[in-house]
């Protein structure tokens, strides 16, 4: 039996895709079942605000993974860290708030 899943897909992973409600996404990967096919992603943004927040279930052949970014200033870290508030990830915030602490002991270290 040949499988419709995702080998480079992981837990994690953020992805954006289309649900079968024909809705734009973008979120995370929750949890996934190689077997099945199937990812349940967390949905952080969506053309159908009632859908955010909420962790549906996708077939993996209808997600693409996102390609990892580098974090390189202040807004951005702000962003990250109000999406870990979102979603209640406290590791991934914790880890955020280390990093923009880092940059503002650079900024008051230079003057």
């Amino acid at each position: 039996m040949m499988s419709n899943y995702n080998p480079v897909l992981k837990v994690g992973d953020w992805v954006r895709g289309k649900s079968r409600e024909g809705e734009l996404i973008i979120g995370y990967i929750e949890s996934l079942d190689p077997i099945g096919g199937v990812v349940k992603v967390t949905v952080v943004k969506c053309d159908n605000k009632d859908t955010i927040s909420k962790t549906i279930s996708m077939l993996s052949q209808h997600v693409k993974k996102l390609p990892d970014s580098k974090v390189v200033n202040k807004e951005q870290i702000l962003f990250l860290i109000d999406i870990a508030l979102l979603t209640g990830d406290e590791d991934w915030f914790m880890g955020l708030s280390s990093k923009l602490n880092s940059m503002k002991q650079l900024v008051n270290g230079a003057f």
